[in-house]
């Protein structure tokens, strides 16, 4: 198997290339090991590894939170733009009100590498029947599903996207779109009423947050202490509940 160079200097081992493959967009993706922790690079960009996961599991724990209380116990959908190393999915799953997880995951490589060694890292979300995961990307996905909504009606209550390393550090070639207004608008569209939606960005993001606020109504920014360098950022938004 290759070898390449760990991203960040002290890591406990020098990497070690499980699977190097064509993503769907034609770019290089590559899943490689550092002693007992797994690592996803696309196109020579670090995405993420299994050291942590806080600020994602904190962005899906954020949106359960705010929640208001008369939803119940039990029928939560949650939306999930990313399966990633499966932390985001996995704190959804451990919440006992969520009944359906959905999944948007571009790369059918990424759910091969969760049938697999990938899997353990998250406690197989793909083994849990409540999660449903869809290989599509999530801008598109995102139009159809609000155009849906707007004629039989929300049915998310927690959309969490996870997809690149922020608004304004995109990784797929297009992903900028899901951070524009008509995004932002078919999320609004796709919530239920006193749904909640997050982003997540490695770096701070004002103008996007801005944006956020303009359709939503306003914006909570919860910063989370990375391993280096600044906090990542969870940008939370809410829709009103009904009247």
């Amino acid at each position: 198997m290759d070898r390449v160079t760990a991203p960040f200097a002290g890591f406990e081992a020098e990497p070690e290339v499980l699977d190097r493959t064509v993503g769907a967009t034609g770019g290089e993706l590559v899943l490689r090991r550092t002693g007992e922790h797994f690592e996803i690079i696309s196109n020579g960009v670090f995405l993420m590894d299994t050291r942590d996961g806080a600020s994602e599991r904190e962005m899906v724990r954020a949106c359960l939170a705010a929640l208001p209380a008369a939803r119940g116990d039990s029928g939560v959908r949650v939306v999930i733009a990313g399966l990633g190393v499966g932390f985001s999915a996995r704190q959804a799953l451990d919440d006992p009100r969520v009944e359906r997880v959905h999944v948007i995951e571009l790369e059918p490589s990424v759910v091969e590498w969760h049938r697999g060694p990938l899997g353990a890292a998250a406690g197989d979300v793909l083994a849990d029947p409540r999660c449903a995961v869809v290989c599509a990307d999530f801008a598109e996905w995102l139009a159809e599903a609000a155009d849906q909504a707007a004629a039989g009606g929300p049915w998310a209550d927690v959309v969490c996207l996870d997809t690149d390393n922020g608004p304004d550090w995109t990784v797929v070639e297009g992903n900028d779109r899901l951070y524009e207004p008509a995004a932002l608008a078919g999320l609004r569209r796709l919530l239920r009423p006193g749904g909640a939606v997050a982003f997540w960005s490695a770096v701070r993001s004002p103008d996007f947050a801005e944006l956020v606020e303009r359709e939503f109504g306003a914006v909570e920014a919860v910063e989370v202490p990375a391993r280096v360098g600044g906090p990542d950022v969870v940008y939370l938004a809410g829709k009103p509940p009904a009247a």
